[in-house]
């Protein structure tokens, strides 16, 4: 089993930058795939972006040149700075990784962008 914890999150205005971080516990060195979704009101859980072990990220076009995913699986974390935020950033974000026995999801955090 990898539990994973988010963190970060909160009320930022628009055109400002937040950082939600996500670190993952139990079997964390098993883990291949491990990045973020999120989730507006309303709508259907959605990709932000996912990284792999060599590095390489994908994202969302929405959020492709804003949004930063690194990881670091040293301590099975993975950050995602968000900056030039917008109104339709506002959602619940969930860490989400994979390995070998299935995909594991965070709790979830809030990010809200508005004035």
């Amino acid at each position: 089993q990898v539990q994973l914890v988010e963190s970060g999150g909160g009320l930022v205005e628009p055109g400002g930058s937040l950082r939600v971080s996500c670190a993952a516990s139990g079997r964390a060195s098993s883990i291949y795939g491990m990045g973020w979704y999120r989730q507006a009101p309303g709508k259907q859980r959605e990709l932000v972006g996912v990284t792999v072990p060599d590095g390489t990220a994908n994202y969302a076009p929405s959020v492709s040149g804003r949004f930063t995913i690194s990881r670091d699986d040293y301590h099975h974390t993975v950050p995602l700075p968000m900056n030039s935020l917008r109104p339709e950033d506002t959602a619940t974000y969930y860490c989400v990784a994979g390995n070998g026995s299935g995909r594991y999801w965070g709790q979830g955090t809030q990010v809200t962008v508005s004035f």
